[in-house]
């Protein structure tokens, strides 16, 4: 199975240098010199990792053969990949593993939905989660709201705040309007 290391991004400068939307938890192992790495779509590569830099948390880099602003544009929202390593831990999900996991209450065990996409944002990673209700939410991927990820039960533990997800901002409402818990 692929994973996507990095996504290329806009051209930076005249040169071939492009901007990199680094998704991988261990860019300076993944992205080095000399590096060959795979593509989605398969057809712009391989591509070999001439240089890479990072400058104040944003990657940047030059491939072979690419050194001028038009081969770098022509090379934007294409992903570079490699092959899954089996070595994995015990608190790293991949989005694949994810997606489809029943979302639960904590406690409870009411279903709040079913897990459609993991969102990866500069701060932290967003858990998509499709609500019973067909809403959209999307949750902060941090133990202190997600402290379970149960792939091998096929779901997640949530412990969110009210008024996060869809339904428990009606509870809120409900409460406000008569003064009592909606819940």
């Amino acid at each position: 199975m692929q994973l996507t290391v990095a996504r290329i991004g806009r051209a930076h400068g005249l040169r071939g240098e492009v901007a990199l939307d680094v998704r991988s938890d261990d860019p300076q192992a993944r992205l080095t010199r000399g590096a060959v790495l795979d593509t989605d779509p398969a057809g712009a590569g391989p591509l070999v990792v001439e240089a890479v830099r990072e400058q104040q948390g944003r990657w940047f880099a030059t491939f072979e053969g690419v050194h001028d602003r038009t081969g770098a544009e022509a090379l934007r929202g294409v992903d570079l990949v490699v092959e899954a390593d089996d070595e994995g831990d015990d608190e790293s999900w991949y989005r694949h593993e994810l997606i489809g996991l029943r979302v639960e209450r904590v406690g409870s065990h009411e279903l709040l939905g079913t897990v459609v996409d993991l969102e990866h944002l500069p701060a932290q990673d967003l858990l998509v989660l499709r609500e019973p209700d067909g809403t959209v939410s999307r949750v902060p991927f941090v133990r202190e709201i997600v402290p379970v990820v149960d792939v091998a039960g096929g779901r997640v533990l949530m412990d969110p705040p009210g008024g996060l997800l869809a339904v428990d901002a009606d509870a809120l409402v409900v409460s406000e309007e008569t003064g009592q818990d909606g819940r």
